[in-house]
């Protein structure tokens, strides 16, 4: 799995058709299998029961919408490029993802690039799009919907070369590298390899029972947040950290899991001084 961060640009628009691999069009409705994740904020603004298929000329202003809304957002380095593009490839010799893998894969990526905060309902607005085969790219507008700009970490491109490696571990892709172990020869897994395994299940993005839980919390924090009044905007607030420190679990489940399949390393013994006796 291999990452790339593009130079930023001024409108989603080529991005978007680069990841599509074809044209922005008024009439093409892309569903769930091609948009397959995306910013926690966009609940806003579709209701409950309206379908969540757009055209990519929707999915296009969608995403440029906070930087004509506020003209004046420049990064810290008086930038007004504001679409963050992170396109993502598959090694030829890794299986091809199901959709929930490309969404959770998205969404793993998306917070290792700093756009997605759990609990933070104003971040950036970035949609993850699976097209072309092998293929997921992240589209993301760097202007929070107060105006802010958001400025990635400096570390971006380790980060997201990081995760990807812990994706390839966890999705059981092939590494870079790495011999194929046929199943005759196949290694028995040690008791801190099986540990590490039930860590990294429950700190699962996608199907773990602490992801789930977080979900839940989220969800609920975005509808009370609808109902009017203080006490339901601070009641919203504190899910928010609620679900922020639990994402914070499960990146540690995730280090701790990572830590216990490493190859302890071999303890090199103190050199000790030899006397040397002359002889008279």
């Amino acid at each position: 799995m291999i990452p790339r961060l593009h130079e930023r640009a001024h409108r989603p628009r080529d991005p978007l058709e680069e990841a599509l691999g074809r044209p922005v069009s008024p009439t093409e409705g892309l569903t769930e299998y091609t948009v397959v994740a995306h910013w926690p904020g966009l609940d806003y603004f579709t209701l409950d029961d309206e379908e969540k298929i757009w055209t990519s000329a929707e999915w296009a202003t969608h995403l440029e919408d906070p930087y004509l809304e506020h003209p004046f957002a420049t990064s810290p380095d008086d930038d007004r490029r504001a679409v963050l593009h992170i396109a993502v490839r598959l090694h030829p010799d890794d299986r091809e993802l199901t959709g929930p893998e490309w969404a959770e894969t998205a969404h793993r990526f998306a917070r290792a690039a700093g756009i997605e905060i759990p609990g933070d309902k104003a971040g950036c607005r970035w949609i993850a799009v699976q097209a072309q085969r092998g293929r997921l790219d992240l589209i993301a507008t760097l202007i929070d919907l107060d105006g802010a700009w958001h400025v990635p970490p400096a570390d971006i491109m380790r980060r997201l070369s990081d995760e990807a490696r812990r994706i390839e571990q966890d999705l059981r892709l092939r590494v870079p590298g790495r011999p194929t172990i046929g199943p005759s020869i196949r290694p028995v897994p040690t008791a801190s390899a099986q540990l590490a395994t039930v860590l990294t299940q429950l700190a699962d993005e996608q199907a773990g029972p602490l992801a789930a839980v977080r979900g839940l919390i989220e969800h609920t924090a975005h509808r009370v947040a609808r109902q009017p009044g203080a006490a339901g905007t601070g009641t919203a607030h504190r899910l928010g950290l609620l679900a922020r420190r639990l994402h914070a679990i499960q990146q540690d489940l995730d280090a701790t899991a990572a830590q216990l399949v490493q190859p302890p390393t071999a303890a090199v013994p103190p050199t000790t001084g030899r006397t040397t006796h002359r002889s008279p």
